[in-house]
């Protein structure tokens, strides 16, 4: 038995949601740091603003709508940054060009965390399946060395500013996976975090410890 492709009026709905998630996309890639007003997606696509939420109930199911059609532009253009690490360093390159995307995803990667809000399912199912996913790239890494050619030109060498930044872009981003998913033990994670960046700050290494107020070493 073969599909069959939607017709009359439903096929336009569809058509017409597309559409409109479309002139979403390009109005925060375009939108820089501000915000994006629905009368600014509804100008685009010749509709009331009424008229664009008719076609998805409110404006945080559209974005939602956005936020997973997003996604799915990025897979296609850069691959999946859970499986391919060169991936992840391209499409964070590219967020870079693009911060009221950034943006777009942070608000709603906050606001998720609220049950009843409509990306709460989406934002709970994607941190579990990139954990998953990274935890066995990671693996297949570690274990086959060459393909660390293809992160050549994304390596850092670490210092301590760069560890303070990993730090609290970690304990950032724990807070929200936590409130997600409060089975995860946030300071375990960070003093295991810790306990692997501190060999590579080690004076022997080329590289001073930390400081605490008043230039003393951090203990």
């Amino acid at each position: 038995m073969t599909s069959r492709s939607p017709r009359g009026p439903y096929r336009k709905t569809v058509a017409r949601r597309r559409q409109i998630i479309d002139a979403a996309l390009a109005a925060y890639t375009e939108a820089g740091s501000r915000g994006v007003s629905v009368r600014d997606i509804a100008q685009r696509v010749g509709l009331t603003d009424a008229g664009v939420l008719h076609h998805f109930g409110s404006r945080e199911e559209l974005l939602t709508a956005v936020l997973q059609a997003r996604e799915k532009t990025d897979r296609a253009a850069f691959g999946d940054p859970s499986e391919d690490p060169k991936a992840a360093f391209d499409l964070l390159a590219h967020n870079a060009t693009a911060p009221g995307l950034v943006k777009l995803f942070l608000d709603l990667a906050a606001a998720s965390a609220e049950p009843d809000h409509p990306a709460h399912s989406y934002f709970k199912e994607r941190y579990p399946r990139l954990r998953s996913s990274l935890a066995g790239s990671l693996t297949d890494l570690a274990t086959q060395q060459t393909r660390q050619q293809d992160l050549e030109g994304h390596r850092t060498t670490p210092d301590a500013d760069w560890a303070a930044r990993i730090l609290l872009a970690t304990v950032d981003g724990l807070q929200l996976q936590w409130l997600l998913d409060p089975d995860i033990d946030m300071a375990a994670d960070i003093l295991t975090l810790s306990q692997i960046l501190l060999p590579a700050l080690a004076p022997e290494n080329g590289h001073a410890q930390p400081s605490a107020p008043g230039g003393t070493p951090a203990q």
